[in-house]
């Protein structure tokens, strides 16, 4: 006779969104009724928002570096067009995001003393800054988690082994797969870290740092919502002139719902191609586009990035202009295209966009950790619209394509 599995056993099974959903719920329960011994429990949150803070630089210098290392040369598939909407979808996410937090601010509860924050005294400062963090040391990049100076390397290190053996790309392509693994480990941890972070955080300052979540939720998933049905519709239909709805909505029906639950969008790549195909599009073309777009194609990481940076600098006090708002919808665009397939991947290149601002990586990574409590909605809403936008702008930019006149 199999003995009955155990409660661990039983929990090991459940997926990684219902047990953040249990760690949630049981942080929020602990700080009801036992304060103190929630207290307690911020040393698990501390734990693992020290895990995210290691893992990150390396994370965002292996992967970046090994997407443009392995990128292939010579294939014939016009997809210029598909790459264009993708950028301008992203783009135009960041922008819609960057308004929507400056209309309906949110506020964060952060431990900011004993961290000294210098504000941007402009656009001019933030040029300035963001060119010397752009020719950093890379090893003094990668200790100091100058998120920018990482960028610049992988870019130009993804460049330089474009043109080195095979095997050597090949190397680097296992490399990111183990560095994306260990992410994986840590992330299964998320529950454990949010349970430490709610109960802690509500028993220290109480229940309106949920209602602060709350409101940075609604936030986040209103600016997916009006770029869903709003923004992606009126670049279908500057591009197909005529009405985009009811391939929108196919799309977020029969690509999007298959996302939220899946929360990655390598995962629905193979829904997204069967997609492709029963709409009759060109196959040479979507066979690289929907891939590609899995990893470029990122609005809802844009407007993850770019909320959760704007609410961590309200927060500080520091004051933003136009410019340096325009700056940062840049910045989120680029960051989004280089965002981890792993489940809560753009969380951890916000970093990235803070240091525009000259927020340390102490705070940073709490505005990370952040994420993660309010990640079970938001990273199915955001990988929702990133990978329905895949199949969206692909089947627009190939239909397109069809109906121009000889």
């Amino acid at each position: 006779m199999t003995a009955a599995p155990s409660l661990l056993q039983r929990l090991a099974r459940v997926s990684l969104v219902t047990q953040i959903v249990i760690g949630l719920i049981a942080g929020i329960l602990l700080a009801l009724l036992l304060p103190e011994a929630a207290k307690a429990t911020g040393f698990i949150g501390k734990v693992f928002v020290a895990a995210l803070k290691a893992v990150a630089p390396i994370l965002v210098f292996v992967l970046v570096m090994a997407s443009i290392a392995n990128h292939k040369h010579g294939q014939e598939t016009h997809i210029k067009p598909i790459l264009f909407l993708y950028l301008l979808g992203t783009f135009a996410a960041a922008v819609v995001a960057v308004v929507a937090s400056m209309w309906f601010p949110s506020s964060l509860v952060l431990a900011t003393h004993d961290v000294a924050v210098t504000a941007p005294g402009g656009i001019g400062e933030v040029l300035q800054s963001l060119l010397l963090s752009v020719v950093d040391n890379p090893i003094s990049a990668l200790m100091n988690a100058n998120f920018i100076g990482i960028l610049a390397w992988a870019i130009g290190m993804g460049i330089a082994i474009r043109h080195a053996a095979p095997t050597t790309r090949a190397v680097l392509e296992d490399l990111s797969n183990g560095v994306t693994l260990i992410v994986r480990v840590v992330i299964r941890f998320a529950p454990l870290g949010i349970f430490g972070l709610v109960a802690s955080t509500l028993a220290t300052s109480g229940f309106g740092a949920l209602l602060g979540y709350a409101h940075l939720l609604v936030v986040l998933i209103g600016c997916m919502l009006f770029v869903a049905l709003v923004i992606n519709p009126a670049i279908v239909f500057w591009k197909l002139r005529r009405n985009p709805y009811p391939l929108v909505l196919m799309c977020l029906r029969e690509s999007g719902i298959t996302a939220f639950f899946t929360r990655s969008s390598a995962a629905n790549i193979p829904v997204n191609l069967a997609l492709s195909k029963r709409l009759g599009l060109h196959e040479d073309t979507y066979s690289v586009s929907i891939p590609l777009g899995a990893t470029i194609n990122m609005a809802g990481a844009a407007i993850t990035i770019t909320v959760l940076t704007l609410a961590a600098v309200h927060t500080l006090g520091i004051a933003v202009d136009l410019p340096t708002a325009v700056l940062l919808s840049v910045v989120a665009a680029i960051c989004a295209c280089g965002a981890s397939g792993v489940a809560g991947g753009s969380l951890l290149l916000i970093p990235l966009a803070c240091s525009l601002f000259g927020i340390p990586s102490e705070i940073a990574m709490q505005v990370v950790a952040v994420g993660f409590i309010i990640g079970v909605l938001q990273d199915s809403a955001e990988t929702a619209l990133n990978s329905s936008t895949d199949v969206l702008f692909t089947a627009a930019a190939c239909l397109g394509k069809e109906e121009q006149p000889a």
